[in-house]
């Protein structure tokens, strides 16, 4: 009987009366019809006779009498007079556990190879975020298993944050170490407009087997419609809703924020907006918050964000960049100069702000977070006149103290890809190098639930 759920689902869904139209128009990304009668976001199947199939598409835009459509497959076959038929419905995703360990695509469909996910529960990929008055507030610290992260820029279950980097800086790897080592229960990761071979070497060997086994990826590159980008991150947020809602405390990884903002400018320019800010339409700034808002606590569990951005050009301040800064509960930046210098990963601490570390660290924890930021400050204020073999010794305590601490911090910082960095592990190097010894309760919180502003000094 459980093998038949589906089709019972698929059978209460169906609506015995079908609504048709024709196709009109085909223009670049956009197909216009006459009919049939639809709303905006329904998706429907539009028969193509040259090539044996039916093709997905989702209405776009109204326009007098015409209905524009995009597809989420191409428009190879489509010509004018093809049939498009109404489904009746927005685009759902189907859920269910068996999710761990799949490989699905802008649809929610399987694209692994490993069967069907039998499921007749659906969430709509399209949603609105939790009421904000019944969210919970953030109090307990999320460990991403990044030691660098998780010493000096410590995140909360349910926190918002970005990755800010240029291409080829480290982005996919330090996805796929947290992935590996977050102590989050599931791991919802969305692949947006990624190159096709990056995705295969994404999931082999950044995310490992050790990953893959307590994660859902959902991948749409970078050759697939703009449309079947844009639905694939909200296909992603609806997978980590299901699981929130079960009580979970899910990590969702988001690459990239920008390409989905990209996709979000195609389809706007193909059905007439107005570009605004550097070419990106209105809607790319209105969907953005719309996407994000979607991670966070809830009454039932958590989804924690970590998004990442493509910063074109490395300028921190382009229009995506600074719209999602403001949107987000902090940021982590990737520095190329790092990377340079061989420190993976490369993240610049000074330039990386958690605004949510006053929630889930205790007092001595900051303080120690506070000695060693401070360190590093002032050391890289100092660096060209220590380099150059201009600063003598002994003119500064401060620079003296920063010099002799540069070695332990950059040993610190430095993680190998398939290194695991627990905790309670961080926490005490870190305390090692501050010279600051952490109240036994307060290291066991921040080990585990790192209850919110308690002193335990």
């Amino acid at each position: 009987m459980e093998g038949l759920g589906k089709y019972l689902s698929a059978v209460e869904r169906t609506d015995p009366i079908k609504y048709v139209g024709r196709v009109t128009k085909v223009l670049g990304l956009l197909v216009e019809s006459r009919g049939p009668q639809a709303v905006i976001g329904e998706v429907c199947q539009i028969l193509v006779p040259r090539l044996g199939k039916a093709a997905y598409a989702e209405v776009v835009g109204l326009r007098e009498d015409a209905v524009q459509l995009m597809s989420y497959e191409g428009l190879e076959g489509i010509e004018v007079g093809c049939q498009v038929i109404a489904t009746g419905e927005l685009l759902q995703v189907p859920v269910s556990d068996r999710l761990l360990g799949r490989v699905l695509d802008s649809m929610g469909r399987p694209s692994d190879g490993k069967g069907d996910i039998s499921s007749d529960t659906f969430y709509p990929a399209v949603a609105r975020p939790p009421d904000a008055l019944t969210r919970k507030r953030i109090t307990r610290r999320v460990v991403t298993g990044v030691r660098s992260i998780d010493g000096l820029v410590p995140l909360g279950r349910g926190q918002r944050i970005g990755i800010f980097a240029g291409s080829g800086v480290g982005k996919s790897t330090v996805m796929g170490m947290i992935a590996r080592n977050t102590d989050a229960d599931v791991n919802v990761i969305a692949l947006i407009g990624e190159r096709g071979r990056e995705v295969r070497e994404f999931i082999e060997n950044d995310l490992g087997e050790e990953g893959l086994r307590r994660s859902v990826v959902i991948v749409s590159t970078s050759d697939t419609p703009p449309l079947s980008r844009l639905r694939g991150a909200y296909v992603a947020a609806a997978v980590a809703e299901y699981f929130r809602d079960q009580g979970k405390d899910v990590m969702l990884l988001f690459d990239s924020v920008t390409r989905f903002a990209r996709a979000q400018r195609e389809v706007g320019l193909a059905i007439g907006e107005p570009p605004a800010t550097r070419g990106y339409t209105p809607s790319v700034f209105d969907s953005m918050p719309k996407l994000l808002e979607r991670s966070g606590t809830s009454a039932k569990g958590s989804i924690t964000g970590i998004y990442t951005i493509l910063v074109d050009g490395d300028d921190m301040d382009e229009p995506i960049a600074d719209t999602v800064r403001g949107i987000l509960d902090g940021h982590i930046v990737l520095s190329r100069r790092l990377a340079q210098r061989y420190q993976y990963p490369a993240v610049d601490v000074l330039k990386s702000v958690s605004r949510l570390v006053g929630s889930v660290t205790g007092p001595m924890t900051q303080k120690v977070m506070g000695y060693v930021r401070k360190v590093m400050a002032i050391y890289e204020e100092n660096e060209d006149m220590i380099t150059i073999g201009a600063y003598v010794k002994g003119s500064s305590p401060a620079v003296d103290e920063a010099i002799a601490k540069k070695d332990a911090v950059q040993e610190f910082l430095i993680q190998a890809v398939e290194e695991k960095a627990p905790i309670a592990d961080t926490l005490r190097r870190l305390s090692a190098i501050a010279g600051i010894p952490l109240p036994p309760q307060e290291a066991a919180s921040n080990a585990t639930e790192a209850d919110a502003g308690e002193d335990f000094a």
